[in-house]
């Protein structure tokens, strides 16, 4: 009996505690009646969660609060980090050795989240990945490619279903906010070289700088005020938008896929 080799390579592994704490949030919240939906316990997976396992334990204790049986699965293609992680594991969170061929003993997963991992990869790598991470999801089942700065305060992601990609999140630290585009340093792979003129995501964050400009006069009432009349003047523009002034307040907001995705992907 052979081994299958692990899909992928080993990326630089740097974390850190509450660094994908707005992903986090975001799944627990909007995301989580995918958790609800399944009878069986769903399976969450945290793939190349890197050097310390510090973000799937923390993975698992939010789904928690929203399915007590979620089991987290923490998947790293170094084996090395995988055993200085396994002293950590307990009911619902356990580790183990792969990569992107997601190994779950024949199972499906609920959720993937891959954060800060195919960012060191390259662009034309990325389709396959998300192809080869698609055909590991459950039905209803979610992966999440996403990018964040050194301690999560600025971060966006790409929800991608079963069918393909569906939208992208931005989420920022409303706090000493100078520019919401300056998230454009931290988007995903597959949008990070497209920010540039006559590309849609590059329209989008323009659009999303002049109306911060724009709602400079709501900076009198706090930042959380200054974007909420952000996102209500991108929404009047016509940008299909996917959530609400409740995902607004976290300094959170979601854009259809099609209003964002390259023009050659």
């Amino acid at each position: 009996m052979t081994t299958q080799r692990p899909v992928g390579a080993i990326t630089r592994g740097t974390t850190g505690p509450n660094r994908l704490r707005r992903c986090d949030r975001w799944l627990a919240g909007p995301q989580g009646w995918r958790l609800r939906r399944t009878t069986a316990a769903p399976v969450v997976v945290d793939l190349g969660y890197g050097a310390a396992p510090t973000t799937a334990v923390e993975l698992h204790a939010r789904l928690s609060a929203v399915r007590p049986d979620v089991e987290v699965v923490g998947i790293e293609i170094d084996p090395a980090r995988v055993a200085a992680a396994r002293p950590l594991e307990r009911p619902g969170l356990t580790f183990r050795s792969g990569g992107f061929e997601v190994p779950l003993d024949g199972r499906d997963a609920t959720m993937i989240r891959a954060f800060n991992v195919l960012r060191q990869y390259d662009e034309g790598e990325v389709d396959g990945a998300w192809s080869r991470l698609r055909g590991r999801l459950a039905p209803h089942g979610l992966l999440v490619d996403g990018t964040c700065d050194e301690i999560g305060r600025l971060a966006s992601w790409v929800a991608i279903d079963r069918s393909g990609p569906q939208s992208l999140t931005l989420s920022l630290r409303l706090a000493a906010l100078d520019d919401p585009a300056a998230v454009a340093e931290r988007l995903p792979k597959a949008l990070i070289h497209r920010n540039v003129p006559g590309e849609p995501v590059h329209d989008f964050l323009q659009a999303l700088r002049r109306a911060w400009v724009h709602a400079s006069p709501h900076a009198s009432y706090g930042a959380r005020q200054r974007f909420l009349a952000t996102v209500e003047t991108l929404r009047a523009e016509g940008w299909p938008l996917l959530d609400s002034a409740s995902r607004w307040r976290l300094g959170e907001v979601t854009v259809a896929w099609s209003a964002v995705a390259p023009l050659s992907f």
